[in-house]
């Protein structure tokens, strides 16, 4: 019986760090949105918001499961401040059928190699 229980909570386990910290994969990173057809949905939190500038929607993670109705069904560019973030939206969005083309971390350690400054 003991076999039993830590079989099922290994596997509720597995699921929650699978949902956390892999990647999904064919969404691409991108520092900047290409064309104008492409909404740019910022998942950061409110007191966050003031540094990116080209932001169409702003609704934190915490929220997006309450107000996802008001994103517009086109193509999505995602801004999170950290991998865990991105990861936990994107699921989200893409469970509820958007078309994420691509995303933006704030705090991604490639930013400060190319020497890019904190989205501005």
């Amino acid at each position: 019986m003991i076999f039993y229980v830590m079989v099922v909570a290994t596997i509720l386990v597995s699921f929650e760090l699978y949902k956390r910290f892999f990647p999904i994969k064919g969404i691409t990173c991108k520092d900047d949105v290409v064309g104008d057809q492409q909404v740019v949905l910022d998942i950061r939190d409110y007191n966050e918001k003031d540094i990116f500038k080209k932001v169409s929607i702003h609704i934190p993670y915490a929220y997006l499961r309450r107000n996802y109705r008001e994103i517009p069904k086109q193509p999505l560019h995602v801004i999170a401040t950290n991998q865990m973030e991105l990861n936990l939206g994107l699921r989200f969005l893409l469970s509820r059928g958007f078309d994420v083309r691509s995303y933006e971390i704030l705090e991604c350690p490639c930013r400060e190699k190319r020497g890019i400054l904190s989205g501005t």
